[in-house]
C-alpha cells in the first residue's frame, strides 16, 4: 500500500533524496540548462509537493508546479534506488497525475534532459503517453532539454 505525504521536506530521508536529486541533476546538466529546483525552491506557493511511502520506506518524490489556468509542470521526479527499475517511476507519476486533476489541472508538462544521463525518463514518459512539445512557461529552445507534454483531463 502506497501512502503520500504532502509537503514533509523536514523528514530526514525525503531531505536526502532530494539532496541527491539536486546534486546529481546539476552535474548531469551543462550550466544554464540545469532547472533541477533545490529544496527551498520547491517550498514556494506555486509547488505542491509529496513524498510516497511503501511498507514504510521511502518509494520516491514528485512535485507538481502550477503555470497557468489548467496547466502544471511535473518537478522532482524521483524513485529511490531502493525501488528502481521495478515499475515505481510509474506508480510516481500515476500519483502526481491524480493531485493534478484534483486540482483542475488538464495539461502536465515536463521538461528533462537531452543527454544520456536522461534517457531512463525520457523512457518513462514516453510508457505515460507524454509527447514532445515546443519550449512552455519560461523555458526556451535548449539543445540539452526535451519539452514533453500530455493531456490528462478533456473536462
Amino acid at each position: 500500500m502506497i501512502k503520500s505525504i504532502e509537503g514533509n521536506f523536514d523528514n530526514p530521508e525525503v531531505n536526502e533524496l532530494l539532496t541527491k536529486h539536486f546534486i546529481e541533476l546539476r552535474a548531469a546538466s551543462p550550466k544554464g540548462s540545469a532547472h533541477v529546483l533545490d529544496i527551498p525552491g520547491l517550498k514556494v506557493p506555486s509547488i505542491k509537493f509529496w513524498s510516497l511511502w511503501e511498507n514504510g520506506k521511502l518509494m520516491g518524490c514528485g512535485a507538481l508546479k502550477f503555470l497557468d489556468e489548467g496547466h502544471g509542470e511535473f518537478k522532482s521526479i524521483r524513485v529511490h534506488d531502493n525501488f528502481r527499475n521495478k515499475g515505481n517511476g510509474i506508480k510516481v507519476i500515476n500519483h502526481l497525475i491524480e493531485e493534478a486533476k484534483k486540482l483542475q489541472i488538464k495539461r502536465i508538462s515536463i521538461e528533462t534532459g537531452a543527454g544520456k544521463f536522461f534517457e531512463p525518463a525520457r523512457k518513462l514518459f514516453k510508457k505515460c503517453n507524454f509527447e514532445l512539445c515546443e519550449p512552455f512557461a519560461h523555458y526556451t529552445i535548449d539543445i540539452n532539454s526535451l519539452y514533453l507534454t500530455k493531456l490528462i483531463s478533456n473536462d
